[in-house]
């Protein structure tokens, strides 16, 4: 059982692969090459099961990593917390530190699926960050929980009205909403029709949506015909 960052360190430095660290060096090429192990994704969950439950609190408290993989580690150890308050006072602690996509989206506690109600307004303060990554966190909470009837368009006027030239978080955006427009097509159809989003999140959403098995030939079909020009 791990009680320190030392000893997760160790760990993962025994576990690293060369190739596996160039493969996902490619995936995340704003990240420095000396700040990746090269560790698979299910010895660092491992990793993370294996931390002694009562050093869990202390090992969160811990902000800073040398390692692309802690991070990772640090994430799963967050998704082990199962009290909401605990949770996203984790989430809150650790989100300035993310310095990449693949740890932003690994970071999904499984406590915010039945807490909705609590989240969104963690969700608006994290919409209107500085920081590129927690604003890309708070898109994929509103993507990962309020595609429903009942909340999407909440969700939808959210990622709408977030305003950003960084290319991660307009990712995030235009990944809402082609997966918004496959859970709730006819809700969320109208902020293409309407021209609401800026024209590269607006087209890349139209791409995404079109790649997606889930949107129908004749959904497709009308998509592409509301392509904007730049």
């Amino acid at each position: 059982m791990y009680r320190t960052w030392d000893e997760i360190r160790a760990a993962l430095q025994a576990a690293c692969e060369t190739q596996y660290r160039d493969f996902s060096c490619k995936l995340m090429p704003d990240t420095p090459p000396d700040f990746v192990l090269g560790v698979r994704v299910p010895f660092l969950r491992k990793a993370a099961q294996m931390c002694d439950s009562e050093a869990t609190g202390s090992l969160l408290r811990v902000l800073t990593h040398k390692y692309h993989e802690e991070y990772l580690v640090h994430v799963f150890l967050i998704h082990r917390v199962r009290d909401f308050s605990l949770a996203t006072e984790y989430v809150d602690a650790i989100l300035p530190y993310i310095s990449n996509w693949a740890i932003c989206d690994s970071l999904s506690p499984a406590v915010f699926k039945n807490n909705t109600d609590k989240l969104f307004p963690h969700i608006e303060k994290w919409l209107s960050s500085q920081h590129n990554f927690t604003v890309r966190f708070g898109v994929l909470q509103l993507m990962r929980h309020f595609l429903t009837p009942e909340s999407i368009k909440l969700a939808n006027d959210s990622v709408c009205a977030v305003k950003s030239d960084d290319y991660y978080v307009n990712m995030a955006r235009a990944w809402y909403f082609a997966t918004a427009l496959a859970a709730e097509y006819d809700a969320t159809l109208p902020y293409l029709q309407n021209n609401a989003l800026d024209v590269w999140t607006h087209n890349k959403t139209i791409q995404k949506a079109i790649e997606s098995y889930r949107v129908s030939a004749p959904q497709k079909a009308y998509l592409r015909t509301l392509r904007r020009k730049s």
